[in-house]
Protein backbone atom coordinates (compact mmCIF):
# COMPACT_ATOMS: atom_id res chain seq x y z
CA UNK A 1 0.00 0.00 0.00
CA UNK A 2 1.61 3.33 -1.08
CA UNK A 3 1.30 6.51 1.05
CA UNK A 4 3.30 8.62 3.34
CA UNK A 5 4.00 7.04 6.54
CA UNK A 6 1.84 8.33 9.09
CA UNK A 7 3.70 9.51 11.87
CA UNK A 8 2.77 8.97 15.47
CA UNK A 9 2.85 12.08 17.97
CA UNK A 10 1.02 10.12 20.85
CA UNK A 11 4.22 9.48 22.92
CA UNK A 12 4.96 13.89 22.28
CA UNK A 13 1.53 15.04 23.67
CA UNK A 14 2.41 12.71 26.69
CA UNK A 15 5.46 14.41 27.50
CA UNK A 16 4.05 18.29 26.86
CA UNK A 17 1.30 17.50 29.53
CA UNK A 18 4.17 16.12 31.65
CA UNK A 19 6.54 19.43 30.80
CA UNK A 20 3.41 22.01 31.41
CA UNK A 21 2.94 20.04 34.81
CA UNK A 22 5.98 21.03 36.01
CA UNK A 23 5.11 24.46 35.31
CA UNK A 24 3.41 24.29 38.40
CA UNK A 25 5.30 23.03 40.21
CA UNK A 26 7.84 26.44 39.80
CA UNK A 27 4.92 28.29 40.71
CA UNK A 28 4.26 26.53 43.74
CA UNK A 29 8.08 26.97 44.43
CA UNK A 30 8.08 30.75 43.77
CA UNK A 31 5.01 31.10 46.28
CA UNK A 32 7.05 29.55 48.93
CA UNK A 33 9.94 31.59 47.98
CA UNK A 34 7.99 34.87 48.52
CA UNK A 35 6.21 33.43 51.97
CA UNK A 36 9.57 33.42 53.21
CA UNK A 37 10.51 36.62 51.81
CA UNK A 38 7.23 38.31 53.90
CA UNK A 39 8.10 35.87 57.27
CA UNK A 40 11.95 37.39 57.14
CA UNK A 41 10.38 40.75 56.72
CA UNK A 42 7.91 40.15 59.74
CA UNK A 43 10.30 38.70 61.99
CA UNK A 44 13.07 41.46 60.56
CA UNK A 45 15.93 39.24 59.58
CA UNK A 46 18.92 40.19 58.21
CA UNK A 47 18.47 42.02 54.86
CA UNK A 48 20.90 40.14 52.91
CA UNK A 49 18.33 36.75 53.10
CA UNK A 50 15.70 38.84 51.70
CA UNK A 51 17.84 39.26 49.03
CA UNK A 52 18.97 35.79 48.89
CA UNK A 53 15.08 35.12 48.35
CA UNK A 54 15.13 37.58 45.61
CA UNK A 55 18.22 35.75 44.00
CA UNK A 56 15.73 32.54 44.33
CA UNK A 57 12.57 34.11 42.77
CA UNK A 58 15.02 35.11 39.92
CA UNK A 59 16.27 31.78 39.11
CA UNK A 60 12.79 29.87 39.14
CA UNK A 61 12.30 32.52 36.63
CA UNK A 62 14.94 31.26 34.71
CA UNK A 63 13.42 28.02 34.82
CA UNK A 64 9.94 29.26 33.31
CA UNK A 65 11.26 30.79 31.05
CA UNK A 66 13.30 27.98 29.57
CA UNK A 67 10.17 25.30 30.17
CA UNK A 68 8.33 27.94 28.32
CA UNK A 69 10.51 27.95 25.59
CA UNK A 70 11.07 24.57 25.41
CA UNK A 71 7.13 24.07 25.19
CA UNK A 72 6.66 25.91 22.45
CA UNK A 73 9.38 24.67 20.11
CA UNK A 74 8.27 21.30 20.95
CA UNK A 75 4.22 22.96 19.89
CA UNK A 76 5.77 24.85 16.88
CA UNK A 77 7.99 21.80 15.56
CA UNK A 78 4.83 19.39 16.09
CA UNK A 79 2.57 21.81 14.16
CA UNK A 80 4.67 22.00 11.52
CA UNK A 81 5.20 18.64 11.01
CA UNK A 82 1.31 17.77 10.94
CA UNK A 83 0.78 20.93 8.39
CA UNK A 84 4.19 19.62 5.82
CA UNK A 85 3.42 15.96 6.12
CA UNK A 86 7.03 14.33 5.46
CA UNK A 87 7.57 11.27 3.13
CA UNK A 88 10.50 10.92 5.65
CA UNK A 89 10.31 11.07 9.31
CA UNK A 90 12.53 13.74 10.75
CA UNK A 91 15.06 14.20 13.72
CA UNK A 92 12.33 15.72 15.65
CA UNK A 93 14.98 16.20 18.65
CA UNK A 94 16.83 18.12 16.14
CA UNK A 95 14.48 20.29 14.74
CA UNK A 96 12.75 21.23 18.31
CA UNK A 97 16.63 22.06 19.86
CA UNK A 98 17.04 24.62 16.90
CA UNK A 99 14.04 26.35 17.68
CA UNK A 100 14.80 26.37 21.66
CA UNK A 101 17.97 27.40 21.19
CA UNK A 102 16.53 30.11 18.81
CA UNK A 103 13.89 31.32 21.07
CA UNK A 104 16.64 31.12 23.89
CA UNK A 105 19.17 33.37 21.79
CA UNK A 106 16.61 36.53 22.28
CA UNK A 107 16.93 36.18 26.44
CA UNK A 108 17.27 39.25 28.72
CA UNK A 109 17.30 40.15 31.61
CA UNK A 110 14.50 42.62 31.83
CA UNK A 111 12.22 38.99 31.07
CA UNK A 112 13.16 37.91 34.52
CA UNK A 113 12.06 41.23 35.99
CA UNK A 114 8.88 41.22 33.44
CA UNK A 115 8.32 37.84 35.54
CA UNK A 116 4.14 38.31 36.75
CA UNK A 117 5.37 36.73 40.24
CA UNK A 118 8.94 38.17 40.37
CA UNK A 119 7.14 41.51 40.27
CA UNK A 120 4.33 40.66 42.33
CA UNK A 121 7.28 39.69 44.83
CA UNK A 122 8.91 42.59 45.11
CA UNK A 123 5.72 44.54 44.96
CA UNK A 124 4.53 42.64 48.53
CA UNK A 125 8.39 42.68 49.70
CA UNK A 126 8.03 46.86 49.43
CA UNK A 127 4.69 46.82 50.81
CA UNK A 128 5.67 44.64 54.14
CA UNK A 129 8.84 46.51 54.25
CA UNK A 130 6.73 50.05 54.66
CA UNK A 131 4.47 48.52 57.04
CA UNK A 132 7.47 47.35 59.38
CA UNK A 133 8.99 50.65 59.30
CA UNK A 134 12.35 49.32 57.69
CA UNK A 135 14.41 51.58 54.96
CA UNK A 136 13.60 50.44 51.46
CA UNK A 137 16.34 49.88 49.38
CA UNK A 138 16.84 52.98 46.30
CA UNK A 139 15.84 50.80 43.38
CA UNK A 140 12.56 50.08 45.92
CA UNK A 141 11.63 53.92 45.79
CA UNK A 142 11.46 56.30 48.37
CA UNK A 143 10.39 55.43 51.84
CA UNK A 144 7.00 56.57 52.78
CA UNK A 145 6.29 59.49 54.47
CA UNK A 146 5.38 59.83 58.55
CA UNK A 147 1.98 60.35 59.62
CA UNK A 148 0.09 60.98 62.56
CA UNK A 149 -0.68 57.62 64.24
CA UNK A 150 -4.18 58.18 64.49
CA UNK A 151 -4.42 58.90 60.99
CA UNK A 152 -2.15 55.80 60.03
CA UNK A 153 -4.78 53.64 62.31
CA UNK A 154 -7.88 54.99 60.70
CA UNK A 155 -6.19 54.43 56.74
CA UNK A 156 -5.19 50.90 57.59
CA UNK A 157 -8.48 49.82 59.11
CA UNK A 158 -10.40 51.48 56.24
CA UNK A 159 -7.97 49.28 53.98
CA UNK A 160 -9.41 45.78 55.97
CA UNK A 161 -13.14 46.59 54.86
CA UNK A 162 -14.40 45.11 51.99
CA UNK A 163 -16.22 47.73 49.55
CA UNK A 164 -19.01 44.95 48.93
CA UNK A 165 -19.74 43.01 52.47
CA UNK A 166 -18.46 45.88 54.14
CA UNK A 167 -16.76 43.60 56.62
CA UNK A 168 -13.08 42.96 58.03
CA UNK A 169 -11.48 40.32 55.16
CA UNK A 170 -10.64 37.27 55.62
CA UNK A 171 -8.92 36.30 52.31
CA UNK A 172 -8.16 39.61 50.16
CA UNK A 173 -7.69 39.62 46.52
CA UNK A 174 -6.31 42.63 44.66
CA UNK A 175 -6.83 44.15 41.66
CA UNK A 176 -4.13 44.60 39.58
CA UNK A 177 -5.76 46.74 37.05
CA UNK A 178 -6.56 49.08 39.65
CA UNK A 179 -5.25 47.98 43.11
CA UNK A 180 -8.26 47.65 44.95
CA UNK A 181 -9.02 44.63 47.27
CA UNK A 182 -11.97 42.95 48.19
CA UNK A 183 -13.03 39.67 50.28
CA UNK A 184 -12.21 36.87 47.33
CA UNK A 185 -15.61 34.95 47.60
CA UNK A 186 -18.11 38.35 47.68
CA UNK A 187 -15.73 39.25 44.12
CA UNK A 188 -16.41 36.32 42.97
CA UNK A 189 -19.60 35.93 43.23
CA UNK A 190 -20.20 39.88 42.34
CA UNK A 191 -18.69 39.14 39.06
CA UNK A 192 -20.62 36.02 38.35
CA UNK A 193 -24.22 37.71 39.39
CA UNK A 194 -23.25 40.85 36.85
CA UNK A 195 -21.88 38.22 34.62
CA UNK A 196 -25.23 36.39 34.67
CA UNK A 197 -27.31 39.32 34.22
CA UNK A 198 -25.02 40.46 30.78
CA UNK A 199 -23.71 43.68 32.86
CA UNK A 200 -20.30 45.49 32.97
CA UNK A 201 -18.44 44.35 36.17
CA UNK A 202 -17.48 47.85 37.61
CA UNK A 203 -15.47 48.20 40.21
CA UNK A 204 -17.26 48.47 43.68
CA UNK A 205 -14.88 51.24 45.18
CA UNK A 206 -16.63 54.28 45.37
CA UNK A 207 -14.88 56.45 42.99
CA UNK A 208 -13.31 53.85 40.91
CA UNK A 209 -12.61 54.19 37.15
CA UNK A 210 -12.21 50.96 36.25
CA UNK A 211 -15.44 49.18 34.46
CA UNK A 212 -14.26 45.65 33.83
CA UNK A 213 -13.04 43.49 36.65
CA UNK A 214 -11.70 40.21 35.56
CA UNK A 215 -11.30 36.87 37.56
CA UNK A 216 -8.28 36.60 36.02
CA UNK A 217 -7.23 40.33 37.21
CA UNK A 218 -7.63 39.06 40.67
CA UNK A 219 -4.41 38.01 42.74
CA UNK A 220 -4.60 36.84 47.13
CA UNK A 221 -3.01 39.73 48.65
CA UNK A 222 -0.53 38.19 51.13
CA UNK A 223 0.65 41.10 52.27
CA UNK A 224 -3.00 42.43 53.61
CA UNK A 225 -3.91 39.61 55.22
CA UNK A 226 -0.86 39.35 56.80
CA UNK A 227 -1.25 42.97 58.22
CA UNK A 228 -5.16 42.21 59.07
CA UNK A 229 -3.75 39.03 61.06
CA UNK A 230 -1.58 41.28 62.86
CA UNK A 231 -3.48 43.86 63.73
CA UNK A 232 -6.00 41.60 64.95
CA UNK A 233 -3.86 40.25 67.44
CA UNK A 234 -2.13 43.15 68.54
CA UNK A 235 -5.78 44.37 69.29
CA UNK A 236 -6.59 41.34 71.48
CA UNK A 237 -2.87 41.48 73.66
CA UNK A 238 -4.02 45.61 74.78
CA UNK A 239 -7.58 44.52 75.64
Amino acid sequence: MSGRPLISLSGVDTCLTSLKTCKTYINTGMDVTTNVALDLVENHNDLEEIKTMEEVMLEYAVMSRELSHYVQAVEETVNQIKKDKPEIVPNLRQLVMERFGNLESKNCNADLQRNDKVVLFKEQIKQMKAQFGIQLDAEEGPALEQVDEDVAVTQSQRKFICPITQEEMKKPVRNKICGHTYEEEAILEHIRRRQQHKKKVKCPQVGCNNKEVRKADLVFDEVLKRTIDIWNKRSQSTQ
